[in-house]
């Protein structure tokens, strides 16, 4: 059993460039994008970078800009790169770039392929301000690699174990785990959320996307930090892959301490019976992605070749797929209309990244989250809901595309602003 790996769902990186906290996009673009974007919409946020957040509001106004090396290029840099090898490094040079090897394309916004974060954060935070309405406090799971805690959009979006004691190397509360103030470790049986700034980026990633404090300048998490909190669960170590046994742990420790949603961007080929039956006995609604293709990089329809535990199929699970910024489904993302529940934007998304920067990454593990987000607005904000009522309002107010007909059971993306109001005459 603890052989089994689940290897996390990420797919690549821009090499665009990371970009740090003291860096703002408002005066242009950062390299390798373009954004039309208005002062006015980086003033409904309060956040700089919020322009190049497509997948919560895109007026389709930005470019992505790309560079890549042809794969004859590559191949020859390779194979030349190996004769020089077995010459012991004499003989003739590696071959070397040259201006026609390099691929110049550019991607272009599609206006309305977002999830209409803007209409929701306003009914969010008028009801609020209105004090008319008792908001439920939500615990989101972030099973995943490590989390940046440090980072200035994060600290605040953190749930803490108020019984214990930080720092003391006393298990306070006697749950067997020493100093588990905001989660707690289980790759590596410690409580170090954040091992180092390359291995947890992937989870530093994702909690962005939920819960980096919205309107201080930086980038707007989905959610607000008075209401939903981050509980921090490393169970993947720097090679993305962790044990079934580390992923059960940390879903146990989540429904103990009281979470009730959980982030899983990863997954595998093998089935894992053990994490089924955890799962499937769970009261917490788990997001899970779906997956990034082949080894070519294509996608699949995970109905006839399975990806656990998107696959599942139980009811307390949201599969996602990743919708790029076009509108399409993105090529490297599995899909299947009975397994895939919806498409969320999962290409080139902003969000946090240790070291109090912020990054581009692309894959099904930056879709899922979005969903995630989505479902602790809802689950705050509709204290009439159950988590089931939660997942059919996300998923019964999705907004169909007909890119994504045949490939999703709701063939769309969701809408938060329609899932917060699902059922509601608001006037």
């Amino acid at each position: 059993m603890g052989a089994l790996v689940l290897s996390l769902m990420l797919q690549t990186m821009l090499p665009a460039g990371i970009y740090s906290g003291t860096e703002a996009f408002a005066s242009g673009a950062g390299p390798g994008t373009g954004s039309g974007q208005t002062a006015q919409e980086v003033a409904v946020s309060g956040d700089n970078y919020f322009p190049y957040q497509w997948g919560l509001y895109n007026n389709g106004s930005l470019v992505i800009s790309r560079e890549s090396i042809s794969t004859e290029a590559y191949m020859a840099m390779y194979e030349s790169f190996v004769d020089w090898v077995n010459r012991g490094g004499l003989g003739v040079p590696v071959r070397r770039l040259e201006p026609g090897d390099i691929i110049h394309s550019s991607i272009q916004a599609q206006a309305g392929t977002d999830i209409n974060a803007l209409a929701a954060w306003q009914l969010y935070d008028s009801t609020k301000a209105s004090g008319s309405w008792q908001f439920r406090d939500v615990t989101v799971a972030i099973i995943d690699t490590g989390v940046d805690t440090s980072h200035a959009e994060l600290r605040d979006a953190l749930w803490v174990n108020g019984d214990e004691i930080p720092g003391d190397g006393i298990d306070n509360d006697q749950n067997g785990y020493i100093d588990d103030v905001n989660g707690y470790n289980f790759f590596d049986h410690n409580n170090v959320l954040r091992s180092n700034m390359i291995a947890d980026i992937h989870g530093t990633h994702a909690a962005g996307t939920i819960g980096a404090k919205r309107g201080n300048g930086g980038m707007s998490g989905l959610t607000d930090n008075d209401h939903v909190k981050l509980m921090i669960l490393k169970a993947l170590g720097s090679n993305g892959g962790g044990t079934e046994q580390s992923i059960i742990e940390a879903i146990r420790y989540a429904e103990a301490n009281g979470a009730d949603i959980c982030n899983l961007s990863l997954g595998g080929t093998d089935v894992f019976p053990e994490l089924e039956q955890t799962i499937a006995a769970s009261d917490m609604l788990f997001v899970v992605s779906c997956g990034n293709g082949d080894e070519s990089g294509r996608g699949y329809n995970i109905d006839s070749s399975p990806v656990y535990p998107a696959s599942y199929g139980y009811d307390n699970i949201i599969a996602v797929a990743n919708l790029s910024l076009t509108g399409q489904l993105d090529e490297s993302s599995n899909y299947g209309p009975q397994s895939v529940d919806i498409a969320a934007p999962g290409t080139y998304v902003l969000s946090t990244i240790p070291g109090n920067r912020f990054d581009f990454l692309t894959g099904t593990s930056m879709a899922a989250p979005m969903v995630t987000g989505i479902c602790a607005m809802v689950y705050s904000y509709r204290t009439d809901l159950d988590l089931a009522g939660v997942r059919n309002a996300v998923l019964g107010s999705a907004r169909r595309l007909d890119s994504l007909n045949g490939l999703v059971a709701s063939g769309g993306i969701p809408d938060m602003y329609a899932a917060m109001s699902y059922g509601l005459s608001l006037q």
